[in-house]
């Protein structure tokens, strides 16, 4: 990790650029981007779980939708009625 904080402050690049570190953007109660994101474990309308090269994002609510998807990022919306976060051990 060092090393990405320095090269990325010395050539003033957002360190989620350089490195797979998730950055997480919550817009309201209604939406959710994830940059960097690794893959899709559980989905339901209710709940989702998105895989990132940290741990895993625990999204729970109601009529939750995968949107915008591309190879890193990732944008979910609905009604968002809690986040949680499973770091690996």
């Amino acid at each position: 990790m060092r090393n990405y904080n320095k090269v990325s402050k010395f050539l003033e690049i957002p360190r989620e650029i350089i490195s797979d570190v998730p950055k997480i953007t919550v817009t309201g109660f209604d939406e959710i981007l994830i940059e960097n994101f690794k893959g899709i474990l559980e989905y339901e309308d209710f709940f989702a779980r998105i895989s990132t090269s940290i741990g895993n994002i625990n999204i729970n609510g109601f009529n939750l939708k995968l949107n915008q998807m591309t190879d890193d990022d990732i944008v979910v919306t609905g009604k968002v009625e809690n986040i949680d976060f499973e770091s690996k051990k």
